[in-house]
């Protein structure tokens, strides 16, 4: 078996372990590594919660045999840090370390690295591979390379829809998925960093936007109410997530809570992204309404887009928008569909 191919196998479980902090390590990159001594893996880590240990030095601490390191062959899926942030360089311990050989998976686009750590390890004398299965690994960390290359975050479209189109109904509350399906898009919200709805979907269904149905960290609430028409008592302004609410007529904060005044004669998406930049959420799902979904299809600040559709039928409603780009899964659900397109353009 050729090296590439074995390089290739050992970065696919490097993939498949750094999914395990899916949604915990932000604003870090999630992380997967190995340590292979003789072909055999003999260490794993990933990425701790934002604040704990990176996935190398994981890695380096689950190896019981330590005199072994300096024979063996480290693998992780971004570039090794080089930067003093909450934690010291990667870069430092895998030098010190004495590591013969390093399989990196893709650089990493934070100006503070962004292939300084892999000189690093060049100049000490580690013979490093650049590079594999470098597609799949900036696949993993989109959401993190996004927002470094576009200063923006990763925006996720998501809606649910009949079988004929429609995701509403005459401004009343109508549940169209099953449960199973909104267990899913809990999920999906403990993933994320911040959920936007617009203030037509605010006063019908009076969102929690929380993760409720599933454990993990609520998202940052975010809802666009241009007069404040939204009741005080709806779950928006409960205090219990924090929510940031864009108006035109006030800025005022308190606990959990902002108002913040935007200029609604401009187009308002480009600001709400550069509050979520300038404040380091590299991720956004937008939830809905229509209306809200289309302020950002219209702009092409998207970069995927996740469709529930169920099996029935209104015949009549608020249709649901369309995007197009490519179809990445599929699946079903009981009797739904979760489609998932992505934006070829922004890619």
């Amino acid at each position: 078996m050729s090296q590439n191919i074995i390089d290739e196998q050992f970065m696919a479980r490097c993939i498949q372990i750094a999914q395990n902090g899916l949604g915990s390590t932000y604003p870090n990159p999630f992380v997967g590594s190995i340590i292979v001594h003789k072909g055999k893996i003999i260490g794993e880590g990933f990425t701790s919660k934002y604040g704990g240990p990176h996935a190398e030095v994981n890695a380096v601490n689950s190896v019981k045999d330590q005199s072994l390191l300096s024979e063996c062959t480290l693998y992780v899926t971004l570039e090794p840090c080089s930067h003093f942030g909450k934690t010291p360089p990667c870069c430092d311990l895998v030098i010190a370390k004495n590591f013969k050989r390093v399989v990196i998976g893709t650089l990493d686009p934070f100006a503070e690295v962004n292939g300084q750590g892999y000189l690093r390890l060049l100049e000490n004398g580690i013979d490093v591979t650049l590079g594999v299965l470098e597609k799949e690994c900036i696949e993993l960390n989109r959401r993190f390379i996004t927002f470094h290359q576009e200063k923006r975050p990763y925006i996720i479209l998501k809606w649910a829809q009949t079988q004929d189109g429609y995701m509403g109904h005459n401004d009343v509350q109508k549940w169209i998925t099953n449960r199973f399906s909104k267990q899913i898009v809990h999920q999906w919200r403990t993933e994320e960093q911040a959920i936007l709805v617009g203030k037509k979907t605010a006063l019908i269904d009076n969102p929690q936007l929380n993760t409720r149905y599933w454990h993990g960290k609520n998202p940052l609430r975010l809802s666009i109410d241009k007069f404040l028409a939204i009741p005080r008592n709806y779950h928006l302004y409960d205090q219990n997530v924090p929510t940031v609410i864009f108006n035109a007529i006030e800025d005022s904060e308190q606990v959990n809570l902002k108002l913040i005044k935007i200029d609604f004669n401009e187009n308002i998406i480009p600001p709400i992204l550069d509050y979520l930049y300038q404040n380091n959420y590299q991720s956004l799902i937008v939830e809905g309404g229509s209306d809200t979904i289309q302020k950002f299809i219209d702009l092409n600040l998207w970069d995927e887009a996740r469709i529930l559709t169920s099996d029935t039928f209104w015949n009549e409603g608020i249709l649901a928008p369309t995007v197009r780009g490519k179809r990445v899964n599929q699946h079903k659900v009981l009797n739904d569909y979760v489609t998932v397109i992505r934006n070829q353009e922004n890619e």
